[in-house]
């Protein structure tokens, strides 16, 4: 077994702070409730000051397989890799990219793979059952935002006289579904509604579609309905338009195809269909909720229990690469390139820097500034916040991927099951005594609860807190 290098480099740092101990105690996360969970730290501490005491990592396995789907926010994964930062910590990693959702979800569970880039939905999605049932567990979330919603240039010339314009003549963002309602309206009318793709039942591009469009009165449909106790695996139940599965890569092809006349999906592929010709964005899920969890890094919980030192290891180098994504737009230009390559993303350069390096481009010409598409540590976006994982839950109450009515309490026992902050914090105190980090970079002192928010384009409150009050503040879905 291999003992983590970066702390071996570190052993004349961590006796210049006096740790009075090198065993290790567990670091926890606070029940107290800051004014402001994501800013809220030890505000006396020094800089670089660590209040629990640290052990040297002895790896459980040093050799390992990850997994991931070829979108943009993997990035934490392959920078961890390319930089060295997994080399850091005495870990080789290979990192294989894979076919559809479901099959690296599965991987995850025979144990083919060791963990692997998730949909923050899937972890949430396993444990209570819906689809696949296992146990997977996450201390780390990969990103914030990232994703789009693209009609075809057929139906956006038929949304665009009803979007609202700027002096300039370019549509005001956000675009909301109200001009796509008439639309759906009329296509339902003749039988034949519109189809539409996500790329996965339980991922952030299904949840978010379906906030879109309900948010303008567009009901997406339902897993289930209630009273007939019917179950609709495809979701189409009541629905104003049918949402499908697709896999993000296929997108492009898929609507172009005809297929489907809308999506929503991660990056590159919105701007895939805008160097091609062949739709157009309309939002983005930045304004579909602001700084929003999108992806995660995933494992089993039997995987956890059995390598406790392996995960530690794993998420220090995923803080350190989070950390350098956002430092700088060079660095972000550099894994723009690192991400064009055919093992990786294999998407053209260009398209991949169009929303890497802080623009978004809507209509062709139309780029605009958006900073925040993609956040990798920046806002906290890497802390495994429960109020992160109660949203998921909630949305899958609403379009009915769970059935039965949960009281508030079930809501946070299963976040603390499967989200594990003391897991991050024991990776970032041990990166801070290495001097790779700062106490400031991280919420310690959080109750795990981000502070309520209304930023979502519908203007609703979500306090992760009281998650049955939010469920039914919606005029769509089930209560």
């Amino acid at each position: 077994m291999k003992v983590s290098s970066s702390l071996t480099l570190g052993l004349s740092l961590l006796a210049a702070i006096a740790l009075p101990s090198c065993s290790k105690t567990e670091s926890s996360v606070s029940t107290s409730t800051p004014a402001d969970p994501i800013s809220a730290s030890t505000p006396d501490a020094p800089p670089n000051a660590v209040s629990d005491e640290l052990t040297f990592l002895d790896l459980e396995k040093d050799t390992l397989k990850f997994g991931f789907i070829k979108l943009t926010d993997c990035a934490p994964i392959v920078i961890a890799k390319e930089k060295g930062y997994f080399d850091d910590e005495g870990l080789s990693v290979a990192v294989e990219a894979q076919a559809n959702w479901k099959e690296l979800l599965n991987r995850v569970i025979n144990g083919d793979l060791d963990g692997a880039h998730m949909l923050a939905g899937q972890p949430i999605g396993a444990t209570v059952g819906f689809g696949s049932q296992a146990d997977i567990v996450t201390a780390y979330s990969l990103d914030y935002n990232g994703n789009g919603i693209t009609v075809s240039n057929e139906i956006w010339e038929k949304m665009k006289p009803a979007v609202p314009k700027g002096a300039d003549g370019r549509p005001i963002h956000p675009i909301k579904a109200d001009a796509l309602k008439p639309i759906v309206d009329e296509a339902k009318a003749s039988g034949n509604k519109l189809k539409m793709g996500m790329v996965f039942p339980v991922s952030t591009h299904n949840y978010e579609i379906r906030y879109w469009l309900a948010a303008s009165g567009i009901n997406p449909g339902f897993y289930f309905d209630p009273t007939t106790k019917q179950v609709d695996v495809p979701g189409f139940l009541n629905g104003d338009v049918e949402l499908s599965v697709t896999p993000p890569p296929q997108m492009p092809a898929v609507l172009e195809a005809g297929t489907i006349c809308a999506y929503c999906v991660g990056e590159p592929w919105n701007q895939q269909a805008v160097f091609k010709k062949i739709g157009v964005p309309v939002t983005t899920n930045y304004d579909i909720w602001k700084n929003n969890p999108e992806k995660v890094f995933g494992v089993s919980k039997e995987w956890a229990d059995k390598h406790p030192n392996t995960w530690i290891a794993i998420t220090k180098a995923l803080i350190r690469a989070g950390k350098w994504l956002d430092a700088s737009l060079e660095n972000r230009k550099e894994a723009a390139k690192i991400l064009s390559q055919p093992n990786y993303v294999g998407a053209p350069y260009e398209v991949i820097a169009n929303s890497m390096t802080g623009t978004f481009e809507f209509e062709a010409g139309d780029k605009r500034p958006m900073p925040d598409f993609n956040v990798f540590f920046r806002h906290n976006a890497s802390y495994p916040f429960y109020s992160d994982c109660i949203w998921f839950l909630t949305q899958m109450v609403r379009w009915g991927q769970i059935a039965e009515q949960k009281d508030d309490a079930w809501f946070h026992e299963t976040a603390k099951k499967i989200y594990r902050p003391d897991v991050y914090e024991k990776a970032a105190k041990m990166l801070i005594a290495e001097g790779l980090a700062a106490e400031s970079d991280f919420p310690f002192g959080s109750d795990g609860y981000r502070a309520p928010t209304s930023d979502f384009i519908d203007g609703k409150a979500y306090d992760g807190r009281e998650p049955n009050a939010y469920i039914k503040s919606f005029e769509i879905g089930l209560k």
